[in-house]
């Protein structure tokens, strides 16, 4: 009768210390704050990465100011690039060009210590698309090309871009940052051309 009395009060132990276990992890978990879950990416926009490590580049980081212009806001949406074939920012991306760029790429982006801009061979493929130069530009990328996002705005980098494209002599087929529209009047660059300083169009003159 003993041996089944202390059995008996063996289990209701166990059964009470299992309890308080089971109740102690509740109330625990109510005590402890609920953790944030990570939120999902933004379902639309482009994604700028770094163009040799594929890191996201912060945009928002660089050079003060043009990044609230109707353009930019549309690349960083859709990618494209509204300066492609404005005489404006042509002119604008001539000028930033020479002083940022033709140094290291040549006064025609023909190469000199960086590679060759002007032809349909990329050192980098993705920069075959403007999105790609973009990136490569703020970012960087191997050798000598350093970032530029502190010497250049968004905006102002679209309107290098868009010399970059204008000053290319390859054929048209190749050069995809170009709608139907702008291959049907596509024509390579030729030495000698001149972007009217008065041109009119989107891109406002550049303070001197």
């Amino acid at each position: 009768m003993m041996r089944k009395t202390n059995s008996t009060m063996t289990k209701k132990k166990m059964n009470a210390t299992a309890l308080a276990a089971l109740l102690g992890a509740g109330f625990a978990a109510v005590s402890l704050p609920a953790r944030a879950q990570p939120q999902s990416a933004p379902q639309t926009g482009v994604v700028f990465r770094n163009t040799v490590t594929g890191e996201q580049l912060d945009v928002s980081q660089g050079k003060e100011g043009g990044r609230d212009t109707p353009a930019v806001k549309k690349f960083f949406e859709t990618g494209v690039n509204s300066y492609i074939d404005d005489k404006s920012c042509l002119r604008n991306g001539e000028s930033l060009f020479a002083t940022s760029c033709s140094g290291c790429h040549g006064h025609l982006a023909e190469g000199k210590l960086g590679p060759g801009l002007n032809d349909n061979y990329w050192t980098y493929p993705s920069n075959t698309q403007d999105t790609g130069l973009f990136s490569t530009i703020f970012g960087g990328a191997n050798g000598m090309m350093g970032p530029h996002n502190e010497n250049l705005t968004p905006d102002e980098m679209l309107q290098v871009i868009s010399w970059i494209r204008h000053l290319y002599t390859g054929p048209v087929q190749d050069a995809v940052w170009l709608n139907d529209e702008q291959k049907k009047n596509y024509k390579p660059y030729k030495q000698g051309e001149v972007i009217p300083k008065d041109a009119q169009g989107q891109c406002k003159p550049l303070e001197e």
